[in-house]
């Protein structure tokens, strides 16, 4: 960012750019008054006028992402809820790389901290879902190509 536009809040684009560090997503968007601000892993921070996009209120709760994916969820369906990883978003799940694909886990299988676990699509975005802890996959809450939403149980690790 060679021009430094006043009204623009630097430290908001830091915050937003060490989200992304810490959760693994691609992009994050927020939007203020009349100023949507995008950082991207792809691209640089971008700040433009509301008029040149058409609007979009990403949830509060999108920013909360990091804490709630291994916070523990009230019980619900039988399964145990203190080692389900939760959604951190509204959008589709995909539990493969690509259709046809082998998935990312299996019931069974062992997952290392930080190992993509499945794919959430938000917004035409393609988000790999880490996992939070190291541990064994007991349960798949989810299906594949499925709408998930934010907090909802998707997969568990013991």
């Amino acid at each position: 960012m060679a021009d430094k536009k006043p009204g623009i809040d630097q430290a908001l684009i830091r915050d937003l750019a060490n989200i992304l560090k810490d959760t693994d997503l691609t992009e994050i968007e927020v939007e203020q008054d009349d100023l949507r601000i995008r950082v991207s892993r792809n691209g640089t921070p971008v700040a433009m006028p509301m008029a040149a996009m058409p609007s979009y209120q990403l949830p509060a709760a999108v920013a909360a992402a990091p804490a709630s994916m291994a916070a523990p969820v009230a019980a619900e369906g039988g399964h145990n809820a203190k080692n389900a990883v939760t959604a951190p978003m509204v959008g589709t799940a995909y539990l493969a790389p690509a259709p046809g694909a082998r998935p990312f886990i299996e019931v069974g299988a062992t997952v290392k901290e930080g190992q993509t676990i499945l794919i959430i699509e938000a917004m035409k975005t393609m988000n790999q879902i880490p996992a939070p802890r190291s541990g064994k996959v007991t349960e798949i809450l989810v299906q594949d190509a499925a709408p998930v939403e934010f907090g909802e149980p998707l997969i568990v690790i013991e």
